[in-house]
């Protein structure tokens, strides 16, 4: 097991296949400062590149998963003339959605409390999501006049449905950790203390099943979000051309004939 320091304000262990990201400011409530968004995008990268990572657990430090940017990092580039909000979010939060997504390896995201703003985006780019029954999540833009941002207006519709996300973008009124899993929001509920075992047990879990089946499933996925049914079925076709032909494919048959435990090995 490997671990940066413990006063940066993100913090990297590594265990068992499993990469788990902490946020790591909890006197500000996790609120992200570009110095975060650039160590979880290069831990990432890491992660990607490295076979043995197979898992990457998304968390925070403190009684809060995060309370969005950090408005004091903010209000220091918005003295710096010209500033653009949309500049800011092309450069440094959107970025990072999109690379959670392409990731082919799973990323579960724990919740240990508030999720707001770009944090509650974050959070929602995860693949798996376990959250502490006192979690909550805030869509507050419309109280300070802006949109949803950082894939907010793109994950809010698919989780809840047209209606409820206009509601809830709207009145800004907070989705309980309780209905968020009855909307679909989050896969598991744990208490405070269980959120982050609860994680663990999910990351354990996938780590039984093969690697390439795994990433190429959520490839998969990503995509049956923009394609119609036969555009998706010809894709499901080609990736199992892909698939049939790896010895994963081979050992996982045969384990099943043989009524043993198949030996996967990323192959």
């Amino acid at each position: 097991m490997t671990r940066i320091a413990e006063s940066q304000p993100l913090l990297i262990q590594m265990e068992g296949g499993v990469m788990t990201l902490t946020l790591n400011r909890p006197e500000v409530l996790n609120s992200l400062t570009l110095e975060m968004l650039k160590g979880i995008s290069e831990a990432l990268k890491k992660a990607e590149k490295t076979p043995e990572i197979r898992c990457v657990i998304l968390t925070a430090a403190g009684r809060a998963f995060c309370a969005g940017a950090d408005l004091g990092d903010l209000k220091e580039r918005q003295a710096e003339a010209p500033f653009s909000l949309g500049d800011e979010l092309r450069r440094h939060f959107n970025p990072l959605i999109s690379q959670i997504r392409k990731l082919e390896k799973p990323v579960i995201g724990a919740i240990n409390g508030l999720a707001a703003g770009a944090g509650a985006s974050l959070i929602l780019s995860t693949d798996i999501k376990v959250a502490s029954r006192d979690a909550k999540f805030i869509n507050a833009f419309s109280r300070v006049g802006l949109v949803p941002d950082s894939g907010m207006t793109y994950f809010m519709p698919r989780f809840l449905g047209l209606s409820l996300a206009l509601e809830y973008a709207w009145t800004a009124k907070p989705i309980t950790a309780e209905d968020a899993f009855r909307f679909g929001w989050v896969n598991r509920l744990a208490s405070p203390e269980e959120v982050g075992p609860a994680a663990w047990d999910l990351a354990k879990e996938i780590l039984s099943a093969p690697p390439l089946s795994v990433a190429l499933t959520k490839r998969a996925l990503n995509r049956s979000l923009e394609n119609d049914l036969e555009t998706q079925m010809e894709y499901e076709a080609q990736l199992q051309e892909i698939l049939g032909k790896t010895e994963d494919h081979a050992e996982g048959v045969t384990a099943f004939l043989e009524k043993r435990k198949p030996n996967f090995k990323g192959k």
